[in-house]
């Protein structure tokens, strides 16, 4: 198949001119483009011009998991007549969706790759956990890709007051980042995300119960994925979705299903916590003091904030909790910052002990 045939063939899956300059060395060398749809057991499914085969990863499994083919990668393929054939390499990914393993060695997970949006599938089925979304987002803008924040099964919430309400507490907890209302039971809200989706790759995350399996069901035009009930007393169903999946859409576009996230951790996502609360880090440079902690220091603009009721108390907590935990994460895997923090550490300690000395001298 010649590569006008390949790049039409593909170009449903995202395949573009780029991609097409970057394999160009490999096709010289008689290998195939595809783009990866699953991973499991050692083996994945790719996608090529000429369909659908079953190729091994012994190739692309290194000790780094960061460095493992996962679904959405663009894999370089062993042409036909091998048994099995293998995938030697993927293309350099444009983005990626990190979270930390739930692991005692703090390794970083690959969710999927080549993301253009991701969408965090948010159930109005039960009590909003904004502490949850800020983190899905803040792993979203670190990715490279554009977050959306679906909130599903809006038909469970009939009081257009209420709803109201709702989508006003996420967009304050999601600036900058899209926040629709959809019940795809009904098929409301779905043209507007059908819209957004039409151009790139997405992934579908969220918890367990979120509606995700039904949101890609209606997005795809057919019982694509597994529904299973969900309990009454909590919100909360089993997992249907049990590998990442990649799958074209009708109206144009690529979606990414993903099982239901029960954890999901910080991956050295400093900039991406920045960006969920842009207004906290927008407050902070009218600090008096440029490393200001927003604790008790004089001048902190953000305490300002906080006490004229412009800032929720809230949002500072939620900004303190996630800077904390990234910068761990990242300390476990960096040993040089881990003695930068641990040096800082130190010497705000000793900074503490000796204004509290100065108080207790004061008062002698």
């Amino acid at each position: 198949m010649n590569s006008i045939s390949a790049f039409s063939a593909l170009a449903p899956y995202g395949w573009d001119e780029t991609w097409e300059e970057q394999f160009a060395p490999y096709g010289a060398q008689g290998l195939v483009p595809g783009r990866v749809l699953r991973v499991d057991r050692g083996q994945c499914d790719v996608v090529t011009a000429d369909g659908v085969l079953r190729a091994d990863t012994a190739f692309v499994t290194p000790n780094d998991p960061l460095r493992v083919v996962c679904t959405g990668d663009w894999a370089v393929v062993e042409p036909e007549g091998g048994n099995p054939r293998y995938v030697r390499t993927y293309l350099p990914r444009r983005t990626a969706f990190v979270r930390s393993t739930s692991s005692k060695r703090s390794e970083g997970q690959v969710l999927a790759a080549n993301v253009d949006h991701v969408i965090v599938a948010v159930s109005l089925a039960v009590e909003l956990d904004l502490a949850r979304v800020e983190r899905f987002l803040a792993l979203a803008w670190e990715s490279g890709a554009r977050p959306v924040v679906v909130l599903t099964k809006a038909d469970l919430v009939p009081d257009a007051t209420t709803l109201a309400y709702l989508v006003q507490d996420v967009e304050t907890s999601a600036p900058g980042v899209p926040v629709l209302t959809v019940s795809a039971l009904h098929g409301e809200g779905l043209d507007v995300l059908v819209a957004l989706v039409s151009g790139g790759t997405s992934v579908l995350l969220g918890q367990s119960g979120a509606g995700k399996s039904t949101l890609a069901n209606a997005l795809l035009g057919e019982d694509v994925m597994e529904v299973q009930t969900i309990r009454d007393v909590d919100g909360k169903g089993r997992h249907t979705t049990t590998t990442r999946n990649l799958l074209a859409l009708p109206g144009g576009g690529v979606l990414i299903d993903t099982p239901g996230l029960r954890g999901v951790g910080l991956w050295d996502a400093g900039s991406g916590v920045g960006q969920v609360f842009a207004e906290i880090e927008e407050l902070a440079r009218d600090c008096r003091f440029h490393d200001c902690a927003h604790h008790t220091e004089p001048g902190c603009a953000v305490l300002a904030a906080i006490d004229s009721g412009d800032l929720p108390v809230r949002r500072l907590e939620s900004y303190r909790k996630l800077l904390r935990e990234n910068q761990y994460i990242v300390a476990k895997t960096d040993a040089r910052l881990r003695a930068e923090i641990r040096k800082d550490w130190k010497r705000k300690g000793a900074e503490g002990r000796a204004a509290g000395e100065a108080k207790r001298g004061g008062r002698r």
